[in-house]
């Protein structure tokens, strides 16, 4: 379907500001029109789109659980991914949100964990020692001098029976045993031994039991109000919790560009001829900074017939208003801010990419999305580009946002693939030749990560096999399927 004539920036903003007024519903059912009908497009503005509007879902969620939280931010993910498929930018923050509420969760059941085996409650014989030490003292000493007062007697004896442990004595001078309620000491005048059965059998008075603690046998110590007041205090940290995350998710869209930017001079130097493709603002970024310090020479390609006439509402200096909504300036707006910098800029159509890949150094392009497996989905013209530059042992750097990056494995590749409008090649007022021919216009192509030697991220710079570990830290597993219910049992286990 071809891109709406009206761009991203006064549909996305007159969205954003509708957040306020309407009711949660009617906001959902708005963006979901607004991607079916292709008036709110490319990755950043559909992932600022659905970041909003998690936000306003969230906050205006009354607290029943953390699964009340889930089940309905998979609910509204699952109707926007299903209004426009190929958007994966969508499904890539609802998963984020959702790992969120499941990071802040686990967090959350860890503290009381961690309170509970801290806390000395449940625990009435510590308690009662610590609060009490005297008493436990008393049985102490009065174990010790139960021990003394039986060595002495023991003595007393030994003495009276004239036993001597250097002279030998008959066998019958031995003393009898001694049971737990006799005395060996009896007519001797010795202390008679107190039995310990009957100091451990002492009952505890009701003034020993500490305030507030608990036994085996009484019941919890937390009531109703103590209960309710620590739920309303959990449902409010971890949703203001995940407020906060989906605000820094805002705060990354926004600020994905200048952090990218800023390893341009690690991997751009003086005298290279750059290559490029669709004039990307990321792109467009990414070589101003690099501009800004050392001069090189950059070949646009045009990307004919969809996005050479693409602009962006502010970039450069320049707002347009045909084809608005991508993530694409047009190639006059591109070429304008490099030349003023010095960097020698040179337009060249879609056909001319093998002629002049031989004296390329590097090749730069922008992307879609970015698929788990370290493939892209660009716009079309990308595959053809990546396939000269690794006959001609051209390095291909892709610069994209974390947000891209799609945990979702398809199946067909070909699926990733949307088609526009074929009369823009061939225009309908050519009848006859229209009647003759199938034309096929498809809007992006599908890079294998093979042809592709590095990813640079607001993360920094990786390697298309480390794509995975960046998956592992922002999605859980058991969010990488949650639209697809046949596959979440096999993404869990």
């Amino acid at each position: 379907m071809a891109p709406a004539p009206a761009g991203h920036a006064p549909y996305l903003s007159l969205f954003l500001k509708s957040l306020k007024a309407n009711p949660v519903e009617v906001s959902i059912e708005n963006l979901i029109s607004l991607l079916k009908r292709r008036q709110i497009i490319n990755s950043r503005s559909c992932a600022i789109a659905t970041a909003h509007l998690l936000l306003h879902v969230v906050a205006k969620l009354k607290w029943t659980g953390v699964d009340r939280l889930l089940g309905r931010v998979q609910e509204v993910g699952q109707r926007l991914m299903e209004a426009q498929p190929r958007e994966m930018a969508v499904g890539n923050i609802v998963r984020r949100v959702l790992g969120m509420i499941r990071g802040e969760a686990e967090a959350d059941r860890e503290e009381d964990t961690d309170s509970a085996t801290n806390s000395q409650v449940g625990s009435p014989r510590r308690q009662h020692i610590e609060q009490f030490p005297s008493k436990a003292e008393g049985i102490t000493s009065a174990l010790s001098s139960l021990r003394f007062e039986a060595s002495d007697a023991l003595e007393t004896t030994k003495k009276a029976n004239g036993d001597d442990p250097f002279v030998s004595k008959p066998a019958s001078a031995r003393p009898p045993l001694m049971g737990s309620h006799t005395s060996h000491a009896a007519g001797t005048g010795a202390p008679i031994m107190t039995s310990m059965f009957n100091l451990l059998s002492a009952t505890a008075s009701p003034a020993d039991t500490p305030e507030g603690s608990m036994s085996p046998h009484s019941k919890s110590g937390f009531s109703a109000a103590s209960l309710s007041k620590r739920i309303a205090l959990t449902s409010k940290n971890i949703k203001s919790e995940v407020i906060n995350g989906i605000e820094e998710i805002i705060d990354e869209l926004d600020q994905v560009d200048d952090l990218i930017a800023g390893y341009a001079l690690d991997h751009i130097h003086s005298n290279e001829v750059i290559l490029t493709h669709t004039s990307s603002t990321t792109v467009q970024r990414f070589l101003l900074k690099a501009a800004s310090k050392r001069k090189f020479t950059v070949i646009v390609v045009e990307s004919f017939p969809n996005n050479h006439t693409a602009t962006h509402a502010t970039v450069a200096g320049q707002v347009r208003i045909k084809d608005e909504g991508s993530d694409e300036i047009g190639s006059e707006a591109f070429a304008k801010p490099l030349s003023a910098t010095g960097v020698t800029v040179i337009l060249i159509p879609d056909s001319a990419v093998f002629a002049i890949m031989s004296r390329v150094n590097k090749v730069i392009l922008a992307t879609h999305a970015v698929i788990a497996n370290g493939g892209l989905v660009a716009a079309a013209g990308a595959r053809i580009i990546a396939t000269a530059a690794n006959v001609h042992k051209v390095p291909v750097i892709v610069v994209s946002g974390v947000y891209k990056l799609n945990p979702d494995y398809p199946f067909e590749f070909e699926s990733l693939i949307e088609y526009g409008d074929p009369g823009k090649i061939v225009p309908y007022d050519n009848g006859e030749l229209v009647s003759d021919l199938e034309i096929d216009n498809p809007v992006y192509d599908y890079v294998p990560p093979d042809l592709v030697n590095l990813y640079i991220t607001n993360l920094g710079a990786h390697a298309p096999s480390y794509l995975y570990r960046i998956v592992a830290d922002h999605y859980k597993t058991e969010d990488i399927s949650f639209h697809k219910p046949e596959f979440q049992f096999g993404a869990m286990s």
